[in-house]
């Protein structure tokens, strides 16, 4: 991920699964200030997911595709547009997940 603009998400293990399994392919937050900071007229090319905080945590880097800003559920969100995964590390465990 040499010079790649990363923007790093931890995130539970049912939409990590999601995720790593090609079923979810947006990622949604809430539209709050933390987010604009975070988010608003800043280009990422990777999103790198983390499934938790330990050391050999289950790790995937997906393409960013930009984000849109919607209604979801009568709350604004970021939504963010998931691209391929270019590289996993340390999820053997979801080899055999049921989701």
């Amino acid at each position: 991920m040499e010079n790649k603009k990363v923007l790093h998400l931890i995130l539970m293990r049912k939409y990590f699964e999601l995720i790593l399994n090609g079923v979810k392919t947006k990622e949604y937050r809430d539209k709050t200030p933390y987010w604009d900071r975070r988010l608003k007229d800043k280009e990422y090319d990777v999103i790198q997911f983390r499934n938790g905080y330990q050391k050999l945590a289950p790790v995937m880097v997906v393409e960013h595709k930009g984000y849109d800003v919607i209604e979801r559920n009568g709350v604004v969100v970021y939504s963010i547009n998931l691209g391929n995964i270019l590289e996993k590390r340390n999820c053997g465990i979801f080899d055999n997940a049921q989701i």
